[in-house]
């Protein structure tokens, strides 16, 4: 069986300084067929007045949201569904101000990636994460979504494996591994990744920490497990700058998938 292509999951919490963000515009540019999910953060956030609108930020997303092979996706904390509901369904409303601005035309986003989601079962949980999918699943004006003839994309990220009960139905995606790579490997959380209820569709990997000369092995050899991933060899501040193996990341991310 041949595996189908893997697709780029990318937190972007680089702040947009002009030039800052190249190195992504030349991986999106440079592989066409690459689908490219991109989590820009603003503020921990969409930011609000006075610091929002920011003109770096209204410059460079509308630039991304340009490109076919590119959807971005904006981010919410939801700090193990402590914050209050209420200050993340106004961050989804402000998310979708955003494409409403007619002063800049090609800003908003496709989707939530609510980050820092638990992974154990209660029902307070339950009910949490169910309302924030829903809210984001069922609120308008989101950007681009009859460009790319879908609904809006929600994701999770537990960082580990959740229980059965919380994938029911559960988002789009799952981040089920958002660990150093010595961490993946180990039988303690690979034991525990098994449980995952997620296919391979709708699990994401972000994995950091791997030997510089190891990146592409590391992505060929999870991709059959994850449709969506991001590996890196940086160990601290993984989403804060474009690391010296981004380039060898993308590229392993576009090599002809193995068969299994």
């Amino acid at each position: 069986m041949t595996v189908a292509a893997s697709k780029v999951l990318l937190p972007l919490y680089i702040y947009p300084a002009p030039g800052k963000w190249d190195p992504l515009f030349k991986a999106i540019k440079a592989y066409p067929h690459l689908e490219f999910i991109v989590i820009p953060n603003p503020h921990s956030g969409p930011g609000s007045e006075s610091w929002w609108p920011n003109a770096d930020y209204v410059r460079e997303i509308p630039r991304l949201n340009e490109y076919e092979n590119v959807r971005t996706v904006g981010y919410v904390a939801t700090t193990y569904c402590k914050r209050d509901i209420d200050d993340i369904f106004r961050d989804i409303d402000r998310y979708t101000e955003w494409s409403r601005d007619e002063r800049f035309p090609g800003l908003g986003v496709s989707g939530i990636f609510f980050d820092a989601t638990p992974n154990l079962y209660d029902e307070e949980v339950k009910s949490y994460l169910d309302a924030v999918t829903a809210k984001g699943k069922g609120t308008e004006g989101f950007w681009g979504i009859g460009r790319y003839g879908e609904s809006k994309i929600i994701i999770h990220n537990p960082g580990t494996a959740v229980q059965k009960g919380l994938a029911e139905p559960g988002p789009d995606i799952t981040t089920s591994a958002e660990v150093a790579y010595r961490f993946f490997r180990s039988d303690e959380f690979q034991n525990w990744l098994a449980f995952s209820p997620y296919g391979r569709e709708h699990t994401s990997y972000m994995i950091h920490s791997v030997e510089e000369e190891n990146v592409g092995e590391v992505v060929r050899s999870v991709r059959d497990r994850a449709q969506y991933l991001f590996v890196t060899d940086s160990k601290v501040n993984f989403y804060h700058g474009f690391s010296t193996t981004w380039e060898s990341f993308v590229a392993a991310m576009t090599s002809a998938p193995e068969c299994v």
